[in-house]
């Protein structure tokens, strides 16, 4: 007789990501999961993914959610367990979280609300640090991020050039 016993990805491949949750998230992972786990057998049907996803605020595209099956559910088996789900949520509302907060930073910097951060955004930001720093220092920051050289910072660029310190 076959085993249907197959191990977690969490038990097959450790992620070097460390993710903090408070208990309200990770009670929201649980309602979510036990919204769809209707049988109580402790794993949900591939096909609710996208919905137990929504049911935490995600608005996941078919592609990302075909890869996330595909990551998960390498067997085929077409179920996703409680761990495997509560891993991926938990990737997932940390970059939510992440997200959020380098939004809250672009808004510190775009004081004046136009949607893009200026060499002036810059110059107030930096003076009010107390950095000693010149127009042409000033310039090449803002170059460094402006990917498209329209002389502004957009919450796009802000967002690619954040995630790529370390800081966030």
């Amino acid at each position: 007789m076959a085993s249907n016993y197959r191990p977690s990805t969490s038990q097959r491949k450790k992620p070097n990501v460390k993710v903090e949750l408070t208990e309200e998230q990770k009670q929201e992972i649980k309602e979510a999961f036990d919204l769809f786990d209707v049988d109580g057998s402790g794993s949900i049907d591939v096909k609710e993914l996208k919905i137990a996803m929504r049911a935490l605020g995600f608005e996941p595209k078919k592609e990302e959610i075909k890869k996330m099956i595909a990551e998960i559910d390498k067997e085929g088996f077409g179920t996703i367990n409680f761990e495997d789900f509560f891993a991926m949520m938990s990737v997932k509302m940390s970059e939510k979280d992440e997200k959020e907060e380098i939004l809250k930073a672009f808004k510190l910097f775009d004081d004046d609300c136009t949607g893009s951060i200026t060499l002036k955004n810059i110059k107030r930001v930096a003076k009010e640090l107390g950095e000693n720093l010149s127009d042409d220092e000033l310039q090449e920051m803002l170059d460094e991020a402006d990917r498209d050289g329209d002389g502004e910072i957009s919450e796009q660029e802000f967002l690619r050039m954040m995630k790529k310190t370390t800081l966030y």
